[in-house]
C-alpha cells in the first residue's frame, strides 16, 4: 500500500466544499488532483496544464489560481509505488471533490478490471457527460458536422461494466447455468457447455438519478429535449425498465417544466381541432389503434386523457416551450445521429450504448482525440474529468499527439467549477487554433494548407487565440 508520501499537497492551496444539495464551494485557490495518465499522457497533460493555467489568467488577471496537486495511478503509479491504484489517490479526489487525469493503462491480467471503472464506481460517479460539438476547421467524415451538437449522459456505474460474469467452460459458469436451467426454468442459452455468462444490472435508483442530471442539465443550460437511448425492445426488463423509469423521472420531478414526445401529438390535435374526442385523438396518435384489444385501447384512451388534463399548463402552444422527453431505440438512434443530428441534444442512456454513442459521435466532429469527458456525482460534488482516448503508448515521449481530449476535459471542469470565464478562455482559442489550421498530425494529414504543430506548439497556438 503506498504511503503518504505519495501526494504533496500544496500549502497555499484551498479544498473545495460542497453544499447539501451537491452545490459547489469553490475557493479563489481551489487544489485539484491530477492523474498525469500513462503512454503519452505526460505529453499530453503538459501542454494541457499550461493551457489551464493561461485560460485562468486571462480570465481572472491573477484573482483566481488553480493549485494542482500529482496523485497516481496506472503504469506510473505502479512503477514507483508497485500499487495500481493507491488507496491515498482515490482519498485524495474524494477530499478534494473535483479533479482531472489523462489516459490509462488497464492492468493485464487478474486485480481491477480498469482502473477508470474502477474510480468511476468507488467514487460513485454516476453520471458519464460526454459533450460532443464540431469546432471550424476540424475534419469530419460526414458533410454537416456542424448540426452535431450533444451531450451524452451515460450511466456510468450499472450495465454490463458492472463486470458480472464468468468465463466459459469453468466451474462457476456451470454454476449459474445450473442455477438458470433448473430454478429458472431458462431454456434460451443455445449452447450451455460453452457459454460464458454475464449478469446485466440496472437499476431503477442508478436510472432515476442518471435521467434526473440529464433533465436538471438541460433545463438549467436552456437545451431543447432530452432523448432516452435504449434497447427495451428486446431487453424488457433491464433497458425496458430505463426507458419507463426515465419517463417517470420526467413526470414525477419536472412535470411543470417537461412534455413528452406522445403529449405533444395528443395536445396539438386538440389544438388543431378542439372539439375532437379523447377516442379519437387516441386513433390519431395509434395507427394499429383499430387492431388492438378492448383493453389495450382503453389504455391509449386513458393516456389521452392524462395528456389532456395537462391543458391549463401545456395547452394553447404553451407546451412548445416545454423540454421535449423523447426516446429513442439504440439501433436506430445510432443511425439517425448520422442522418438527421439535429434532432437529438441531450441523450440519456445505459452504460453500453452511451460507449458506442460517444465514440460514434466523437468520429463525426473530430475523433476522440479531442472527445472531452467528465465523470460526475451531481448529489456529492465529486467529479473527474479525464481523457476518453486510450494511451498510445508508440506515441509516448514524441511531443506529437493531439491534447484537445484533456485541454476540452478540463473546459468541461471549469464550467462544472463555475469558472465560465475560463473555460470560454478555452473554448475560443480551440476554436482559433482549428480554424487557423495549427493543428497536430491527426488533422494535418487530413486538412489542405494546414501548419503542423506539435502537441506542446498546439497547446501554444490555444493560448494565442485566447
Amino acid at each position: 500500500m503506498a504511503s503518504e508520501s505519495t501526494v504533496t499537497i500544496p500549502r497555499d492551496g484551498e479544498a473545495i466544499t460542497a453544499k447539501a444539495d451537491g452545490t459547489l464551494v469553490v475557493p479563489d485557490r481551489p487544489i485539484l488532483p491530477f492523474i498525469e495518465g500513462d503512454g503519452t499522457g505526460p505529453d499530453i497533460w503538459r501542454a494541457s496544464q499550461r493551457v489551464f493555467d493561461a485560460a485562468v489568467e486571462k480570465a481572472y488577471g491573477g484573482k483566481k489560481k488553480i493549485a494542482w496537486v500529482e496523485v497516481y495511478a496506472g503504469e506510473k503509479s505502479f512503477n514507483r509505488f508497485k500499487n495500481w491504484l493507491p488507496d491515498e489517490t482515490i482519498d485524495t479526489f474524494r477530499k478534494y471533490r473535483v479533479g482531472i487525469k489523462g489516459p490509462l493503462t488497464t492492468p493485464v491480467g487478474g486485480g481491477i478490471r480498469s482502473l477508470n471503472v474502477a474510480l468511476r464506481q468507488i467514487l460513485d460517479l454516476y453520471v458519464c457527460q460526454r459533450p460532443v460539438r464540431y469546432f471550424d476547421g476540424v475534419p469530419s467524415p460526414v458533410k454537416r458536422p456542424e448540426k452535431v451538437d450533444m451531450v451524452i449522459f451515460r450511466e456510468n456505474t450499472e450495465d454490463i461494466y458492472a463486470g458480472i460474469e464468468w468465463a466459459a467452460e469453468t466451474s462457476e459458469a456451470a454454476k449459474v447455468i445450473a442455477f438458470l436451467q433448473d430454478q429458472m426454468g431458462v431454456k434460451k442459452i443455445r449452447f450451455p457447455e460453452t457459454s460464458g455468462i454475464g449478469i446485466k444490472p440496472m437499476s431503477r435508483e442508478g436510472t432515476t438519478r442518471l435521467v434526473a442530471a440529464a433533465i436538471d442539465y438541460a433545463l438549467r443550460q436552456g437545451r431543447k429535449s432530452v432523448t432516452l437511448v435504449h434497447k427495451g425492445n428486446i431487453q424488457k426488463f433491464t433497458e425496458g425498465a430505463f426507458r419507463d423509469w426515465g419517463y417517470a423521472v420526467a413526470r414525477e420531478q419536472f412535470r411543470d417544466r417537461t412534455v413528452t414526445e406522445r403529449e405533444t401529438w395528443i395536445l396539438g390535435n386538440r389544438e388543431q381541432k378542439p372539439a375532437i374526442t379523447s377516442e379519437e385523438n387516441a386513433r390519431a396518435i395509434e395507427p394499429g389503434f383499430e387492431m388492438m384489444t378492448p383493453d389495450q385501447r382503453s389504455k391509449i384512451v386513458a393516456e389521452v386523457d392524462q395528456a389532456l388534463a395537462l391543458w391549463p399548463s401545456h395547452g394553447e402552444g404553451r407546451w412548445k416551450k416545454k423540454l421535449l422527453i423523447r426516446d429513442a431505440i439504440a439501433d436506430i438512434a445510432l443511425q439517425q445521429v448520422l442522418t438527421r443530428p439535429e434532432d437529438f441534444d441531450v441523450i440519456a442512456t445505459p452504460n453500453l450504448n452511451g460507449d458506442y454513442l460517444s465514440d460514434a459521435l466523437a468520429a463525426q466532429v473530430g475523433g476522440i482525440g479531442i472527445a472531452p469527458g467528465g465523470n460526475l456525482n451531481y448529489h456529492t460534488g465529486h467529479a473527474i474529468f479525464e481523457a476518453t482516448h486510450g494511451t498510445a503508448p508508440k506515441y509516448a515521449n514524441l511531443d506529437k499527439v493531439n491534447p484537445g481530449s484533456v485541454i476540452l476535459s478540463g473546459e468541461m471542469m471549469f464550467r462544472f467549477l463555475g469558472w465560465d470565464e475560463a473555460a470560454d478562455a478555452i473554448l475560443r482559442g480551440f476554436d482559433g487554433a482549428t480554424a487557423a489550421k495549427t493543428v497536430t498530425y491527426d488533422f494535418h494529414r487530413l486538412m489542405e494548407g494546414a501548419t503542423l504543430v506539435k502537441c506542446s506548439e498546439f497547446g501554444d497556438a490555444i493560448i494565442r487565440h485566447m
